[in-house]
């Protein structure tokens, strides 16, 4: 480790805390994080990341800065395999199923979706797999984002080869097409999506969902406490019956919310029960 690094993880190991974030979720990514600020100190005039803690707590409009260099947006098309598969066999009929019962569209929301290709791959798992056994039934999808940057690349739905390695190659070749050295989602699966700028530790959309995708999100990057407010608010978004997908390796306290239970445990994945 550089000492610069070794300044900038003493830095954000003492930051971090002060803006109820998680250290452990940046150590993967602390280097893009670190770039970021490392810019801005250079922008401020400032001799290092000391330098930059000084002027941070003499400025506190500064933390809102800090704050949005601290958004992480790792994202591709189908990003945790099995979850995909799981949601494509075992969730998604019986979810579609119930919506058929009850009359109703099936609802699902994509929190911290970046520049969209998780709600885009649900748009596909959808429109393959169930929409030609259920061709009445309607899916809503409401993705959200802190970063406008972000969500303005997700309705533009342009990307380079490595975001969509894992599409199936059939499902590439019909769902996209090459313009400028990208893929290019066709309008039919961007027109499913309805994006909206929200931070999560502030707004929501209105539920209820069936299902709600909140991957390396809350529980990846928040202090205990505020994922835990977080996780309140999400869960009571969802249906009874709904699902709550996270990502493979990010703490849930799914003991403190009496109404979720595991339903598979390898995958993150919770059910909202009846108690």
């Amino acid at each position: 480790m550089s000492s610069n690094d070794k300044d900038c993880v003493k830095f954000l190991q003492w930051a971090l805390p002060r803006m109820h974030m998680r250290w452990q979720g940046f150590r993967k990514v602390r280097r893009q994080v670190c770039r970021r600020i490392e810019t801005r100190i250079v922008e401020l005039g400032l001799s290092g990341y000391p330098a930059y803690g000084n002027y941070l707590e003499s400025n506190p409009d500064e933390w809102e800065v800090l704050d949005s260099m601290t958004q992480i947006s790792i994202s591709r098309f189908f990003r945790d395999r099995k979850s995909w598969d799981t949601l494509q066999h075992q969730l998604l009929p019986q979810l579609a199923l119930r919506a058929m019962e009850e009359n109703r569209p099936l609802r699902c929301w994509s929190a911290g979706c970046a520049s969209g290709e998780e709600p885009y791959s649900m748009v596909m798992l959808w429109y393959y797999h169930i929409q030609p056994t259920h061709p009445t039934l309607e899916l809503q999808i409401i993705a959200t984002d802190a970063d406008k940057h972000m969500l303005d690349r997700a309705r533009m739905a342009c990307y380079p080869d490595g975001n969509v390695k894992h599409c199936p190659g059939e499902w590439l070749e019909k769902s996209f097409i090459q313009q400028d050295g990208k893929y290019c989602l066709k309008s039919p699966f961007r027109d499913s999506v309805k994006f909206m700028k929200q931070d999560i530790r502030n707004e929501m959309p209105d539920g209820p969902f069936d299902l709600v995708f909140c991957k390396n999100l809350a529980g990846m990057y928040f202090a205990e406490d505020l994922a835990l407010r977080v996780f309140e608010k999400v869960c009571r978004r969802i249906r009874t019956g709904g699902f709550l997908l996270l990502g493979n390796h990010e703490p849930f306290p799914v003991n403190k919310l009496h109404q979720m239970e595991v339903f598979n445990r390898g995958q993150n994945i919770y059910r909202k029960s009846n108690a």
